[in-house]
């Protein structure tokens, strides 16, 4: 597994994978610069690098998701929203067939392992945004929301 790190506009990117795909996306204090040589993860700093610039819409990036079968569900649910866009977590738990289990849906969500890519943030509760658990919290969800809502166009 390699690790690779990109210096964002909502903080430091520590981005874990290799050939099998990205399993991890954390946000961490410190930028450290690494050689990287897994091709995915190349196609990952350079599809952060597009996003953020408000180029990219749909990462192409391979994924190598865990969970339990319902959370890898509500994941790959999550891969469906348009950029831009939002849902509730009512209308996730309807998307993964299980209409009564938004608690258990905006659970999973909390817990997803790829945020940005996997757009957890585009989530937001029938009374407003939601929570957000990373980087800084609920102004990163909103720099996320606002950065995709301003690029639309593009």
């Amino acid at each position: 597994m390699q690790k690779a790190y990109f210096d964002s506009p909502i903080g430091v990117l520590e981005i874990c994978g290799d050939e099998s795909g990205v399993c991890e996306l954390n946000f961490v204090r410190e930028f450290i610069k690494t050689d990287v040589t897994d091709a995915n993860l190349k196609l990952c700093l350079s599809e952060l690098e597009r996003y953020f610039k408000g180029e990219l819409k749909i990462f192409t990036t391979k994924l190598n998701i865990s969970g339990t079968a319902f959370q890898k569900s509500v994941y790959e649910n999550l891969l469906k929203i348009p950029y831009g866009e939002t849902i509730t977590y009512a209308q996730l738990a309807q998307m993964t067939g299980v209409e009564r289990a938004y608690r258990a849906a905006g659970s999973a969500n909390a817990k997803n392992k790829i945020p940005v890519i996997i757009p957890c943030h585009r989530v937001i509760a029938a009374n407003g945004l939601g929570g957000y658990s990373g980087g800084d919290g609920l102004a990163t969800k909103i720099w996320l929301l606002e950065h995709e809502r301003a690029n639309l166009a593009k």
